[in-house]
């Protein structure tokens, strides 16, 4: 009950909701291709939200993704009722929270200690897999509800959605990396979740 606490402290939400909100600002502003009118672009900042789940933690990077999910559907006008708070928040939200939680085993690994001179490659290579497969994950269950929702067909959307969001999440590693040693003072002061 403590652990959960900590998780959910009034410090955590506020880091939450900044990163969800500049995540879907990002999102709905600076990522002006659609392939999909009314239901998918090109999200050039797709790897921020794995980074942030690096970063800052697999609750922290849940959170980022799902209210940036939110806010860049409302912002951008593609908000489709059901499909955008339940399977793409949720989904995309797994998919920056699942591979920081599976490749720092739920923060008993610092990130630090992979990103060493003799560690980097390995870092890149287990980090660029596991975000390529819940990316992918999340597009084939993001489809399905999209397909059902919006009437697209299925092979469409997994096509559109792939485009937009794979393609950038394989820059999740090396944005790690750049960013951690800048933020290594700024870990220390904002918990881990």
């Amino acid at each position: 009950m403590a652990d959960s606490k900590k998780k959910f402290s009034v410090v955590n939400i506020v880091f939450f909701v900044v990163f969800g909100v500049l995540t879907g600002v990002l999102w709905a502003y600076l990522c002006p291709i659609p392939l999909i009118p009314g239901a998918v672009h090109f999200r050039t900042f797709a790897f921020i939200i794995p980074a942030i789940g690096y970063l800052f933690g697999p609750v922290t990077g849940f959170f980022a993704g799902y209210i940036g999910t939110i806010v860049w559907a409302l912002l951008s006008g593609n908000f489709i009722a059901l499909h955008s708070p339940l399977t793409d928040g949720i989904t995309v939200g797994l998919s920056a929270a699942l591979p920081a939680l599976i490749h720092l085993k739920n923060g008993k690994i610092d990130l630090m200690s992979l990103l060493v001179p003799g560690q980097k490659k390995n870092f890149i290579i287990k980090s660029e897999i596991l975000c390529i497969l819940f990316g992918v994950l999340m597009i084939l269950t993001t489809s399905i509800s999209l397909s059902y929702f919006a009437g697209l067909e299925y092979g469409f959307c997994v096509l559109w959605i792939g485009i937009a969001d794979v393609v950038p999440i394989a820059l999740t590693p090396f944005f790690v990396m750049w960013l951690a040693p800048l933020l290594k003072n700024v870990r220390t002061a904002v918990p881990y979740v």
